[in-house]
């Protein structure tokens, strides 16, 4: 009987928790609900404005204006990375907008790792054993709820994720 309640107990949890489930405000501080993604594929970025991968934007544009009917793409600004994404969401939506004509969704600035990690980023993390190692981190969220992760290495217009998009 004790194994029977722990099983339920321990399923209850999982199924409990689910990004779809969470509301994140947008950069210009907008509540968005996560569920209208659902169904969708994703893919959610940690973004910073001055690192060596922020040219990154540029491709991620790219990806938005070549696929943005097979994927959605999150972008997270965080400053968990020796201080890379120091502006306010003001700024950093200027930022993107100026220097790389971002029109994909922009969050705002959000921890991704550590104590006051996002909650959005602990369920990506218990997903796939993986947190952010840097900035520009990928996740490719399915819609059959199979995430993967990609280091801020991988272009978002390389192979793998065109692959998986």
């Amino acid at each position: 009987m004790k194994t029977l309640l722990f099983a339920l107990f321990a399923a209850w949890i999982i199924d409990a928790g689910s990004m779809y489930d969470l509301k994140v405000n947008s950069i210009d501080g907008k509540l968005v609900d996560l569920a209208q993604y659902k169904g969708k594929t994703l893919l959610i970025v940690n973004v910073a404005s001055k690192c060596g991968y922020t040219p990154q934007y540029a491709d991620l544009q790219k990806l938005h204006e070549m696929y943005g009917k097979k994927v959605t793409i999150l972008g997270f600004p965080a400053n968990n990375f020796r201080g890379q994404e120091p502006g306010t969401n003001a700024e950093i939506a200027e930022f993107c907008s100026k220097e790389y004509g971002v029109t994909f969704s922009m969050f705002e600035k959000i921890s991704v790792i550590g104590d006051d990690q996002h909650p959005l980023y602990a369920w990506l993390k218990e997903k796939t054993g993986q947190e952010p190692s840097w900035n520009f981190c990928k996740y490719i969220v399915k819609p059959d709820g199979t995430v993967k992760f990609f280091n801020q290495k991988v272009s978002p217009m390389a192979k793998e994720i065109l692959d998986e998009i």
